[in-house]
C-alpha cells in the first residue's frame, strides 16, 4: 500500500460510522472503557476543586430556581453547559453523584470523538488515539466543566463533519452534516471561546463539500447557536457582553495569567504546588514536576505542529482523501483552542488542549513512518507509533497523566485515599485534608442553626480585599440560603476591584461565611494586588462574629 491511508476511503466503508466490523470495535471500546472504569470509583469519591465544582453545583440548581447567568450570578461562559446540567439535576435531583455522572459523559464524548475520528486508521491507532485522551483528559477529575462538555461536542461534531464528507449516500451525508452541525454549534453555546477552533475545523471540513452538505452542516450550525438569542434576551445584551467578554478578556487576565513558558524550577499556580503534596510517587524514572509542566507546554506546541503540518501535507496530495481531511481538521482545531493554554499555563489547561492533540500524535506519527520507510510493515509502524506516546507520558510527564491515572485507580481499591466527607442534610462534598473537612463541617451545622430558610448567605475570603478563590461549594451545602452575591466565582480584579458590587452584595446578606484557607494565595500575578476596601467596612459596620472553626473558617450573621 502507497497511499497514506491504511483502512480509509474504501466503498465498503463509505458512509458507515462504527457499525463495521460492529464485534471488533465493540472489542476494542471495551477496552477504552475499562480505561475509564479502572479509576472510576476512585474519582467519584475524590476530593474536588471547591470554587470550580462547587459553582457548577451551584448554577444549575440557581437556574432551575430562575436564576439567569450573567444578570443574577457572575459567569464567563456560555449558558449551554449551565441550562444542560440543569436538566440533569430536574431529573436526577441536585447531587454530586449527578454532577460528576454529567462530567463523566462528557469526559466520555471527548474520547468517543477521538475514536471516531481515528478509526479509518485502524483498530490500533483508533484505540490508542481514545486511551491518550484519556489518559490526559481523566486524572483531572469529573467536575462538570463546560470547557470539557464544549470539546467533547465539537470533538463529536467533527467526527460527524468527517462521516458528511465521506458518505457516498447524499441523503445520509446531508443527515451527517446536519449533526456535525448542530453539535458544533452547541460546543460554542457552552463555550464562547471555542469558536475559533471550531471556525477554523468546520472551514476545513467545508472545503470542497457538496454545496447541499455545506448548507446542511450551517443550518445545523445556525441551530446550535440560536439559543444565545434566548439568553441575551432574558440576561440584557450588556449583562452578557459584561460578563462574557469584558470580564473574561479584558479583566480577568491580569489576576489568573502565569508566565510563558512555566518556570523551570518551580510551580507557579496556587493549586498546582497544594495539588503536589498528595501526589503519588511515582516508580518510574521521572523529572520533577515543575520540569515536567514546562517540558509539556512544548511538547504541545510540537504536537499541534506536528499534527497540522501532516494534515495540512497530505491534502495537499491528495484533497479527496478522508483521513488527511482529518489529520488536517485536528490540527486546526487544536490550533484553535491553543489559546486556552497559553492564557494560564498550568497543567489543567494544557489537559484540556492535549486531550485532542496528543491523542492523533501517534497517528501524525505513523503516517510519517510511512512516508520514510515504506518496507517496513504497517503494524509494526502503528505499534510503534502508539509505543512512542505511551512513553512520553509515562517518562516525561507522568505526574499530570498516567501516575494521577494510577493514583485514582488505586483509590477505587481503597488505596492510598485521602477524601473526607463533609455532609448536611443529605448533600456531600469531600475535601483533601481532615482539618478543612472538619472545618466546613462545624460552620455549616452552625450556619445552618443561626438562619432561616430564605435568608441570604454570602462566602467569601477572610480578606475581603483579595478575592482569588471561593469556597464556592458552601452555596451548595446550604440550599435554604441565597446566594447573597453576583460573585459566587471569585476573581482577582473583578470581585475585588473598585466599582465592583461586591460591598453592596455583602451588606444584602444575613449570614456571612469566610474562608481563611486561601489567605496565603501567592502567583506572579495581579492575584497579590489588593483592592477597595469598602466591602471590609460594611462586615465591621454590619456584621457580628459568631464563632470561628479550627481558624480556617469565620462565622458572621447581621446585627440588629
Amino acid at each position: 500500500m502507497s497511499r497514506a491511508e491504511p483502512v480509509a476511503d474504501a466503498p465498503a466503508r463509505s458512509g458507515r460510522f462504527l457499525r463495521d466490523e460492529g464485534p471488533r470495535n465493540a472489542v476494542a471500546l471495551a477496552i477504552v472503557a475499562l480505561v475509564f472504569a479502572l479509576p472510576l470509583r476512585g474519582l467519584l469519591r475524590a476530593p474536588g476543586p471547591p470554587m470550580e465544582e462547587g459553582f457548577m453545583l451551584v448554577f444549575p440548581e440557581q437556574v432551575l430556581k430562575g436564576a439567569i447567568p450573567n444578570r443574577d450570578f457572575l459567569h464567563l461562559y456560555g449558558p449551554g453547559s449551565l441550562w444542560a446540567l440543569a436538566g440533569v439535576f430536574k431529573v436526577f435531583g441536585v447531587s454530586l453523584l449527578s454532577e460528576r455522572g454529567f462530567g463523566l459523559v462528557q469526559q466520555l464524548a471527548i474520547v468517543f470523538g477521538i475514536y471516531a475520528l481515528a478509526r479509518r486508521w485502524g483498530r490500533v491507532l483508533a484505540v490508542a488515539a481514545a486511551v491518550t485522551s484519556g489518559l490526559i483528559i481523566i486524572p483531572f477529575g469529573l467536575t462538570a466543566l463546560a470547557w470539557v462538555g464544549g470539546v467533547g461536542l465539537a470533538v463529536c461534531g467533527l467526527a460527524a463533519g468527517v462521516e458528511a464528507r465521506a458518505d457516498r449516500d447524499d441523503r445520509g451525508a446531508q443527515r451527517w452534516a446536519l449533526v456535525a452541525g448542530l453539535l458544533l454549534g452547541i460546543a460554542v453555546l457552552f463555550r464562547l471561546d471555542l469558536v475559533l477552533g471550531v471556525g477554523l475545523a468546520t472551514l476545513a471540513l467545508a472545503w470542497g463539500m457538496p454545496r447541499a452538505r455545506i448548507s446542511r452542516l450551517c443550518a445545523g450550525l445556525v441551530i446550535g447557536i440560536l439559543p444565545y438569542s434566548i439568553h441575551i434576551a432574558t440576561a440584557g445584551p450588556g449583562h452578557v457582553f459584561q460578563g462574557m467578554v469584558i470580564d473574561p478578556v479584558f479583566r480577568l487576565r491580569g489576576g489568573r495569567s502565569l508566565p510563558v513558558p512555566p518556570s523551570w524550577g518551580h510551580l507557579d499556580g496556587f493549586l498546582q504546588r497544594a495539588g503536589a503534596l498528595a501526589q503519588l510517587s511515582w516508580p518510574l524514572p521521572a523529572l520533577a514536576r515543575p520540569h515536567q509542566l514546562f517540558l509539556w507546554f512544548f511538547l504541545l506546541l510540537g504536537a499541534i505542529a506536528l499534527v497540522l503540518r501532516q494534515g495540512w501535507r497530505a491534502t495537499r496530495a491528495d484533497p479527496e482523501s478522508i483521513t488527511a481531511r482529518t489529520l488536517l481538521v485536528v490540527g486546526l482545531f487544536g490550533a484553535g483552542i491553543l489559546p486556552q493554554a497559553l492564557q494560564r499555563v498550568d497543567s489543567g489547561h494544557f489537559a484540556w488542549v492535549s486531550c485532542v492533540v496528543f491523542a492523533f500524535v501517534p497517528i501524525a506519527l505513523y503516517e510519517l513512518a510511512r512516508k520514510h520507510a515504506p518496507t517496513v510493515p504497517v503494524r509494526r509502524l502503528a505499534l510503534g507509533s502508539v509505543a512512542s506516546i505511551l512513553a512520553l507520558l509515562a517518562f516525561v510527564i507522568p505526574a499530570f497523566t498516567i501516575s494521577t491515572y494510577a493514583d485514582y485507580s488505586l483509590q477505587t481499591f481503597g488505596i492510598h485515599r485521602a477524601s473526607y466527607k463533609i455532609e448536611h442534610d443529605g448533600r456531600v462534598f469531600y475535601y483533601g485534608k481532615p482539618d478543612r473537612a472538619a472545618a466546613a463541617n462545624m460552620v455549616i451545622a452552625a450556619a445552618a442553626r443561626i438562619s432561616k430558610p430564605g435568608q441570604r448567605l454570602f462566602v467569601g475570603p477572610v480578606n475581603l480585599r483579595k478575592t482569588p478563590y471561593s469556597d464556592a461549594y458552601l452555596y451548595y451545602m446550604l440550599p435554604d440560603l441565597v446566594p447573597a452575591t453576583y460573585y459566587i466565582e471569585m476573581d482577582p480584579g473583578v470581585a475585588n476591584a473598585n466599582n465592583s458590587r461586591l460591598p453592596q452584595d455583602l451588606e444584602s446578606a444575613d449570614v456571612v461565611i469566610l474562608s481563611a484557607i486561601w489567605e496565603d494565595w501567592s502567583e506572579p500575578n495581579d492575584s497579590r494586588k489588593v483592592g477597595s476596601d469598602a466591602s471590609e467596612k460594611i462586615l465591621a459596620r454590619d456584621f457580628c462574629r459568631v464563632g470561628t472553626y479550627l481558624d480556617l473558617y469565620q462565622l458572621f450573621k447581621k446585627c440588629h
